[in-house]
């Protein structure tokens, strides 16, 4: 499936969803297992972020804040890297999907007004909103995974047991991005010109947006809340936007082109993923990765550190890190304790890989896959090697400098 996936790119979403047929056939998933494997809650994520950033197009928002950031860049270059850092940000404290959601389309928005080809931006938005994911505990679902595993609060992120915690490392890991970016991007140095402000047709759908943002990093502070809390934030306040548009009196094909723009696509190619990732985690494919990882670190802290975090960053290229991350706390915590170490050392290292990891492949992270579904839904094929020319020195920076940052103050 991978190799026909990177091969011949264009029909993916058959190969996965044959794949997953064939795993119910052979009784690898039951088939009365197929809908609890799918994560309903990223899928409805998706779904109603897309309506309202449908409608937050339609605003002209978007075209007003593209001006604003032309207004401060000089060049190209440091538009998309901007665009990158900005992504970032608001990655930190809602998920990643969400924001490649509405962030994306601003950048949509720049590249028309340069007539530049907008893949290399995109798809760098895309890997820095997976990068800052693992800062903070709203970030990620990751995030979340360890914090509920390891007792920690919001603020365990920021420090904990008097030292820095893991939003210094991904921060410095980002931070480290900037010249990789400098790089890639070194001959987009034609200038580029603010314009003329344009006129924002409504307050409302950016109010809306800010308000699901708002909602999502709220909900994140209620522990044991039902799983699909997102997915219900994001699907009622796209609802919610659709209402809105019939009230004030717009025709309704304007209904029709919001429900148009949801990516079925995007959404069929995960819910297939899923079904995939959950065949091969019963198989037991992530346990044996999982132990092998375990039994080559054997008693050498370093080597097992170093096994951790580089060891998910391969697995994660191409595996859902959600299930393997699960999977992995537990065993680490065993050997932690064989070892007599810190298990945030582990932790964070498994956190940084795995979060990160999903940055190398543009089928390694969920955000990635809906940049790359956003950019053919306008025209623009991705392959494996257009993904990875930014994706895998991005990755490898970042992750080396938290590997690098987390053992000199964890060890």
């Amino acid at each position: 499936m991978y190799i026909l996936m990177i091969a011949l790119p264009k029909y993916r979403v058959y190969y996965v969803l044959g794949v997953a047929a064939v795993y119910v056939v052979l009784g690898i998933l039951p088939a009365g297992e197929i809908l609890p494997a799918i994560n309903w809650n990223v899928l409805m994520m998706i779904s109603g972020t897309m309506l309202v950033v449908y409608y937050f197009i339609e605003s002209m928002m978007p075209n007003l804040i593209a001006g604003k950031l032309l207004g401060v860049a000089g060049n190209v270059m440091w538009v998309t890297i901007f665009m990158s850092l900005f992504a970032g940000i608001i990655s930190a404290f809602i998920d990643n999907v969400a924001t490649v959601l509405m962030v994306a389309p601003v950048g949509f928005v720049i590249c028309k007004k340069l007539d530049i080809n907008p893949v290399p931006m995109i798809i760098s938005i895309a890997v820095s909103s997976n990068l800052q994911g693992a800062a903070t505990l709203v970030g990620d679902t990751t995030s979340i995974l360890l914090a509920a595993h390891a007792g920690m609060d919001f603020s365990d992120f920021f420090w904990m047991h008097g030292k820095p915690g893991i939003f210094f490392a991904v921060e410095l890991g980002a931070l480290a991005t900037v010249p990789i970016m400098m790089f890639l991007f070194r001959k987009d140095k034609h200038p580029v010109e603010k314009g003329e402000d344009v006129k924002v047709k409504s307050i409302f759908p950016t109010i809306l947006l800010l308000t699901l943002i708002l909602s999502l990093i709220t909900a994140s502070f209620f522990k044991d809340k039902p799983a699909l809390t997102n997915g219900y934030i994001c699907l009622g306040l796209g609802l919610v936007s659709l209402i809105w548009n019939r009230i004030r009196g717009s025709a309704a094909g304007s209904v029709k082109a919001a429900l148009k723009s949801v990516d079925t696509e995007t959404l069929v190619l995960l819910a297939a993923l899923f079904i995939v990732i959950e065949g091969v985690t019963r198989a037991g494919i992530i346990d044996l990765l999982s132990e092998w990882i375990v039994k080559v670190g054997g008693g050498n802290k370093f080597l097992m550190f170093t096994m951790i975090v580089w060891g998910s960053v391969i697995i994660s290229a191409f595996v859902d890190n959600i299930p393997y991350v699960a999977t992995m706390l537990p065993v680490l915590a065993g050997v932690t304790r064989t070892l007599g170490v810190s298990p945030e050392l582990l932790y964070f290292g498994l956190l940084t890989g795995a979060t990160l990891g999903g940055n190398l492949t543009p089928i390694g992270a969920s955000a990635n896959i809906t940049a790359v579904g956003m950019l053919k839904k306008n025209g623009y094929e991705v392959s494996f090697k257009d993904f990875m020319r930014i994706g895998v020195p991005f990755t490898l920076t970042a992750v080396a400098v938290g590997y690098l940052v987390i053992w000199f103050l964890w060890n």
